[in-house]
């Protein structure tokens, strides 16, 4: 359901072609567990209903593909709730951010195997803000980590997923990799601002 170009109240009807797909916002962040669809949109259509056929909201109409016809996503109803109760919460959604510029990189195969490490790729710390949450626990430029809360992280978006998935303030465990030798470091993320 929508207003496509003024037209109030249009309904429009399609299949849920696919779910759990990803998309990148605007400003680069991932968006995870989207939902595939081809009810067509138009302008207008985006922030409408995305309804089943019993009429119960299951997304919220987001973005189409402009070069290819009938491809349509929605964000899960779920997450628009999360997202709701974060605003009525706190005026804004909060998100941890530990203050580190990191890459996705294979790890060398000996170390793999020599440390019996959990991935063969990791994300290698690039950078690291100098009073930063990463660097006040002791996380420096060159280190690996392999895991946050002792799930496996092979990409930035893993430490993205890991992070909205802790409890917000909260210390999160970060194993890393330094040189030949593994270690676990506490760090407590901070708010991001909405600048960053």
């Amino acid at each position: 359901m929508g207003n496509p170009l003024g037209f109030e109240s249009s309904v429009s009807t399609g299949v849920v072609s696919a779910l759990g797909r990803s998309l990148r916002s605007q400003t680069g962040r991932l968006i995870e567990n989207i939902i595939q669809h081809t009810a067509p949109l138009s302008p207008g259509n985006s922030g409408g209903p995305l309804l089943d056929s019993r009429g119960a909201v299951v997304g919220i109409n987001t973005a189409i593909i402009a070069r290819a016809q009938g491809i349509g996503f929605a964000i899960p109803a779920r997450t628009a709730q999360w997202v709701l109760s974060q605003i009525l919460a706190h005026g804004r959604v909060r998100r941890g951010y530990l203050g580190i510029g990191g890459r996705d990189r294979p790890v060398e195969r000996r170390l793999v195997r020599a440390l019996d490490l959990p991935a063969e790729r990791a994300v290698e710390v690039m950078s690291a803000e100098p009073h930063g949450p990463a660097w006040r626990a002791g996380v420096r430029t060159g280190d690996f980590i392999l895991t946050l809360n002792g799930q496996p992280v092979q990409y930035v978006d893993d430490l993205h997923r890991g992070l909205s998935e802790s409890p917000f303030g909260e210390p999160v465990r970060l194993g890393l990799l330094r040189r030949t030798r593994r270690m676990v470091l506490e760090v407590v993320p901070e708010e991001m601002e909405t600048t960053r």
